[in-house]
């Protein structure tokens, strides 16, 4: 059962406390649309400045739009194209300082300025991405990306 806990002044401590209740939230479901909608809402409660987080899934070859919070987004994403497709086809988290100096950086939102991608790889297969864009430049770092995998990594053990 989810249980709304206060944030501190420490991020590390933070994010163990968001992992923590990720797992609260996934660890009965089997469901994978339950547990991407749930933590894709939990991600957009915790994080501050920030205006999309979700999940893209592999189908058919591509990346397709699944569970997120914020604004309408691009639907599908070829493997290699904008950050995302680029995290996807190198299997390895991508961050972004500044979205308008990557190179094919895909503009789903303007308000976008910065964002980190995290691989979801299940068992060897790349099942999508975790994508979080921000309206501030240099939004992320170190402790964000790691941190992020890890709770991707709770991630896949449920889906």
């Amino acid at each position: 059962m989810f249980k709304v806990e206060s944030y501190s002044e420490n991020r590390e401590k933070n994010y163990d406390l968001l992992i923590k209740q990720l797992k609260a939230l996934i660890e009965d479901e089997k469901n994978a649309i339950a547990n991407f909608s749930n933590a894709s809402a939990l991600l957009n409660q915790f994080l501050d400045r920030v205006n999309w987080v979700g999940f893209y899934l592999m189908e058919d070859g591509e990346l397709v739009l699944g569970p997120f919070q914020g604004l309408p987004a691009c639907v599908r994403i070829a493997l290699g194209k904008g950050v995302c497709g680029t995290a996807a086809a190198k299997r390895e988290t991508v961050r972004v300082e500044d979205v308008h100096l990557f190179p094919g950086h895909i503009a789903c939102d303007a308000a976008s300025e910065s964002e980190i991608v995290v691989p979801i790889v299940k068992d060897g297969t790349l099942v999508g991405v975790l994508d979080i864009d921000s309206p501030e430049k240099n939004r992320f770092d170190e402790l964000d990306q790691q941190k992020l995998e890890q709770f991707v990594d709770v991630l896949v053990q449920y889906i």
